[in-house]
């Protein structure tokens, strides 16, 4: 069989696609040389191969129901948006794996809103992914998904014994109770959970305790129970669940979701667009892009071998942002994959396992080896990759495991297909300039929540690697913290100024050596909490004298400082875990305006006036730091004007009156 046939075989597991919607963007909205768009929505019906070497990944995809002709249902929502003229397009296809269902993509790389429908010019902002020619494809993956208008889903079967009787399992939940609460929901974020297979069984366990490495005390069975409010599954209590503690539940369900579907879904799309001459949205090449949870998973996909297209990369590159080290609740019995684990919440699921980097590396403790990549580099089915990563997944997903030896003592180069890159001092979403809210209290004023520019950086990177899978262009080169050069050390070797009133982190995510059980490597879980081993190094981003992170990729509001931007916010006034790291956010602490003002505070740094003697002063240092970032190849030259607009609206905003200032 020819390369051709073969993938044209390969990619029949699509078995029909169902549009129910085609419909102009905007009203036939030109967008450059790509000119028109058009939009198209449905689903694509799958019928996957058990035999298939290719799933033989897919945890009990063997117990999934079969038809007449032996492969296994799903159908996944989809949306996709094309040059309405194909000869105008690149060839290239990027596919965002949808984030908990939704469309991030227009938000990351147009400034655009994003939203259900996308039918509006604020949900497409300036439109430069549709002006760089690309096909736009979302397709859901998750079944679990909250019933939301618009959400994109994945309908999977369930697993059942040979026999016809139900698969019973583990199902945990955990909560971070910061308000009295009367009841607790079982699905994670609005998810549809599992329900308990007995509501009334005596073995269910709910405990609580006081930090996340405390004692757990069993609440007594009689003083709780199931119940349903509307569609959710929820406990609720003789009394309310108390502010302050973390209450875990585990308990037994019934008929698993074949959740790892989700990872041929997504391949078996981009095989279709690539290879089926009926495609209406064909495409030469694929790219694939997660986000945070979808970051994850596409690390997930590719440890698992999963971008196989019978011996040829099924995607040619990904894009794979803010996942951190982390993989996911993806692929095996009774999984949430909406489930994740960071310092004070979503505690100890399957996330920040090993192997980290894309080399494979030996655990000395437990003598494996291994590495993300081993798979697909042995199948010779790796596609190019880029890995981008704020600040924050330095502090809240392991980062540092990405590209350093287990034990934290050096340095681990990225393989030849990789590329690594730290967007120093940035938090894990972006959020805008000027702040509205007043700053939290204290001598020197600050933000929850850290406004540190670094979609420009990513919708320039994002170019590189369709240069480097189109045109096999040379990308910029790494750029990450390193132990050799300083750059990234130990908690207690962290150098952040001793600003009044703030406090840096004491600790950060911790990726430990879990055990679930006997039966993990086949995909079940029989442990649940998991025994924890020893946890792998921890280090994070070196900082400078304001307290900025150093090596890696800057942003204009670090090479022309007016503020610290720490990538990592800690709890505070709450009923319990006061001091831990706030899921996601960051802190923003503008400088002082004036030396005097400083003075006043006790603040070590600078003030603006001592770096910056006047607007002219801080333009001109905007213009170099834009000069080089364009150099680097981490700002677009269109986007010079706009990025110098927001550093100066950012200077106005902080010497107007009652501003965050003062």
């Amino acid at each position: 069989m020819s390369p051709a046939a073969l993938l044209l075989a390969l990619a029949a597991q699509v078995a029909q696609l169902e549009v129910h919607a085609r419909e102009p963007v905007l009203d036939g909205r030109a967008f450059g040389a790509a000119g028109a768009y058009e939009k198209l929505s449905g689903i694509i019906h799958f019928a996957f191969d058990p035999e298939d070497p290719r799933n033989a990944a897919i945890v009990d995809l063997d117990l999934a129901p079969r038809n007449a002709a032996g492969r296994v249902e799903a159908g996944a929502d989809f949306l996709v948006l094309r040059p309405a003229d194909p000869a105008k397009g690149s060839g290239t296809a990027l596919l965002e794996v949808s984030n908990r269902g939704g469309k991030a993509m227009l938000r990351y790389f147009c400034a655009g809103r994003g939203g259900a429908d996308l039918a509006t010019a604020e949900d497409f902002g300036d439109g430069w992914l549709l002006r760089q020619g690309l096909t736009l494809i979302w397709v859901g993956w998750q079944f679990d998904v909250p019933q939301q208008r618009g959400l994109l889903r994945l309908r999977v079967p369930r697993a059942r014994n040979p026999d016809g009787t139900a698969i019973t399992g583990l199902v945990r939940c955990d909560w971070v109770v910061d308000d009295p609460a009367p009841s607790l929901a079982l699905g994670h974020r609005d998810h549809v959970a599992y329900a308990p297979a007995a509501p009334g069984d005596p073995s269910s366990l709910l405990t609580l305790r006081e930090g996340r490495l405390a004692p757990r005390t069993p609440v007594p069975r009689d003083a709780w129970r199931f119940a349903q409010e509307g569609n959710a599954w929820v406990i609720q209590g003789d009394q309310p669940f108390q502010a302050g503690s973390i209450y875990e539940l585990v308990y037994r369900a019934a008929d698993p979701a074949v959740a790892g579907l989700g990872f041929a879904a997504v391949r078996d799309t981009i095989l279709y667009a690539k290879t089926d001459r009926e495609c209406p949205f064909p495409v030469r090449r694929g790219i694939a892009f997660g986000v945070s949870q979808t970051g994850r998973f596409l690390r997930h996909f590719l440890y698992q071998g999963c971008n196989d297209a019978g011996g040829a990369p099924a995607f040619d590159g990904m894009l794979i942002h803010t996942a951190g080290a982390g993989r996911g609740s993806f692929n095996h019995r009774f999984a949430q994959p909406s489930r994740d684990a960071h310092r004070y919440s979503s505690f100890f699921y399957p996330t920040d396992l090993f192997p980290f980097s894309g080399r494979a590396q030996r655990d000395p403790l437990t003598g494996r080896r291994d590495g993300l990549l081993s798979r697909v580099l042995a199948g010779d089915t790796a596609p190019k990759i880029f890995y981008t990563n704020t600040g924050y997944e330095y502090w809240g997903r392991a980062a540092a495991l990405l590209h350093t030896s287990l034990d934290g003592s050096a340095d681990v180069e990225p393989l030849p297909n990789e590329r690594i890159y730290h967007l120093r001092s940035t938090q894990h979403f972006p959020v805008p300039y000027p702040r509205t809210e007043a700053p939290l209290p204290g001598v020197v004023p600050r933000w929850r929540g850290n406004p540190a520019d670094f979609l420009r950086a990513e919708r320039a990177l994002l170019r590189a690697l369709l240069d480097w899978v189109e045109r096999d262009a040379e990308p910029p080169p790494s750029a990450c913290p390193r132990i050799a050069e300083g750059t990234l050390v130990a908690i207690p070797d962290l150098a952040f100024p001793a600003i009044p009133g703030l406090a840096a982190p004491q600790a950060a995510q911790e990726a430990y050596r879990c055990d679930f059980g006997p039966r993990w490597e086949a995909g079940i879980i029989d442990l649940e909490p998991p025994a924890l081993g020893p946890a792998y190094a921890v280090l994070v981003p070196q900082v400078d004298a304001l307290g900025n992170e150093l090596g890696g990729v800057p942003s204009l509001e670090i090479l022309a400082p007016l503020a610290t931007y720490a990538p990592w916010h800690l709890r505070s006034g709450s009923a319990g875990g006061n001091g831990e790291m706030d899921d996601f956010y960051g802190t923003f602490i503008p400088l002082a305006r004036t030396a005097g003002e400083r003075t006043q505070r006790g603040d070590p740094r600078p003030s603006i006036d001592e770096l910056w003697p006047s607007r002219d002063t801080y333009a001109a240092a905007v213009d170099a730091a834009i000069g080089q970032l364009i150099e680097d190849r981490f700002l677009l030259a269109e986007d010079r004007d706009p990025a110098r607009a927001q550093a100066l609206r950012t200077w106005d905003w902080l010497h107007a009156d009652g501003a965050g200032a003062r």
